[in-house]
């Protein structure tokens, strides 16, 4: 199958992997070079910059030679430095661990707040416990109480650790709280894409700079997706033959094959 990789999301993973390592911002000129051996064109390079400079996440500045570029903002680097503990350093969840319950009350001449409040949990990872009680492994604490004061969301929210108690076993609750099929396909179709291309460099052995880049880059920025949409749970509680594993298992390999090499790509790139 084919991915889709907005270009908003490739300079978002491109900064990530590569753009705290610099000094100063990065030319205009380089992203579109950059992006351009991915496939990306330079009117879309300049309208997503743009979009990510209005979610205050990019800020301008002038290279020493006097270019025009830009640079992380300090909350897009805080959100780059949580989400690093996902993507690179996932450790084996343990039940004993337990739970972190985000509870919430909007009041309602600020519902949009709600949804909003619905969503950003969602999208670091929580299940839906109850109406206004949402759940996650205790490990996301940190990263949530980042996210929330970020997005001056924190007076809307009470955070409690906790463990589960019952009625039903934890096993039967998890699979109400998540939707763990959804879950799996997703780590399937990372492994249906990027199993291939490792098995590939594999048999290669060398790692050419630009094309280590062009194939690291796509693969960070589909798995840099998955440990939001999987929150990591303990292995207790999910099916028999589950995927993740396997699919952080591929990422660590091309991560390890191809991730200096690109680098060196992109410092070529700003000579």
């Amino acid at each position: 199958m084919a991915e889709q990789h907005t270009p908003r999301s490739l300079i978002v993973t491109l900064y990530g992997a590569y753009g705290r390592e610099r000094q100063g911002p990065i030319p205009v000129a380089e992203l579109i070079r950059l992006l351009g051996v991915l496939g990306v064109d330079a009117p879309s390079v300049r309208s997503s910059v743009s979009r990510l400079k209005r979610r205050g996440l990019l800020v301008p500045g002038r290279t020493p030679d006097g270019a025009a570029g830009y640079a992380l903002s300090p909350a897009a680097r805080q959100l780059l430095d949580d989400g690093d503990r996902r993507i690179y350093a996932r450790k084996a969840p343990l039940l004993s661990d337990g739970w972190v319950l985000a509870v919430f009350s909007v009041p309602e001449a600020e519902r949009h707040k709600r949804h909003l409040l619905r969503s950003r949990l969602g999208r670091l990872g929580f299940g839906s416990a109850a109406p206004g009680v949402w759940i996650a492994p205790a490990w996301l604490y940190e990263e949530t109480q980042h996210t929330l004061r970020r997005l001056q969301l924190d007076p809307y929210v009470e955070l409690f650790r906790g463990e589960h108690l019952g009625f039903a076993a934890t096993a039967e609750a998890v699979a109400r709280w998540w939707d763990l099929g959804a879950i799996a396909k997703q780590h399937e179709e990372f492994l249906d894409v990027h199993e291939p291309v490792l098995r590939a460099w594999e048999a290669r052995g060398e790692a050419p700079t630009r094309d280590a880049y062009r194939d690291y880059l796509p693969a960070l920025d589909s798995w840099r997706q998955l440990p939001y949409i999987d929150p990591g749970l303990p292995a207790e509680l999910l099916p028999q033959g589950w995927p993740g594993g396997r699919s952080a298992e591929v990422f660590a390999r091309l991560h390890e094959l191809l991730r200096d090499a690109g680098a060196e790509f992109v410092r070529l790139s700003s000579e």
